[in-house]
């Protein structure tokens, strides 16, 4: 999908089935496969930060819902899965600048590990869309 980082296998971002919308799971990776909320200096010190890469998954979640004419405001369930539980404050506040308890259903995870090692979160989510 073009705008999107490409999928690290043979799976769609998307998939309608009907009126739902399945979204697999989003990281905050970008089209030129950097991560956002990832930065190693120079001396390869690792800095990840939770609320960046949760706004960037969000982001990245709107971004597709929007290739299939939809918004955040039709999902109704996000599952989202966190590497370190720890995190979940700074996760949790960025996602409520996104929802509030009107919003999708949800379910936090930890994880032992993700894709890449600098990734710290990734959220699946389903959504419902009014079709004309």
């Amino acid at each position: 999908m073009p705008g999107l980082a490409r999928p690290r296998g043979r799976f769609p971002h998307v998939k309608l089935v009907g009126d739902l919308i399945f979204v697999s799971g989003t990281s905050s990776r970008r089209p030129d496969d950097t991560i956002a909320g990832a930065r190693v200096d120079a001396m390869g010190v690792t800095d990840l930060d939770i609320r960046a890469q949760t706004r960037a998954v969000i982001d990245n979640i709107r971004d597709i819902l929007r290739s299939v004419d939809a918004d955040l405001t039709d999902l109704v369930q996000v599952t989202t899965y966190l590497v370190n539980m720890n995190d979940f404050g700074g996760y949790n506040e960025v996602y409520a600048e996104y929802f509030d308890e009107t919003g999708p259903t949800r379910t936090t995870v930890a994880v032992h590990q993700l894709p890449h090692p600098h990734l710290l979160i990734e959220i699946q989510a389903v959504g419902r869309r009014a079709i004309p």
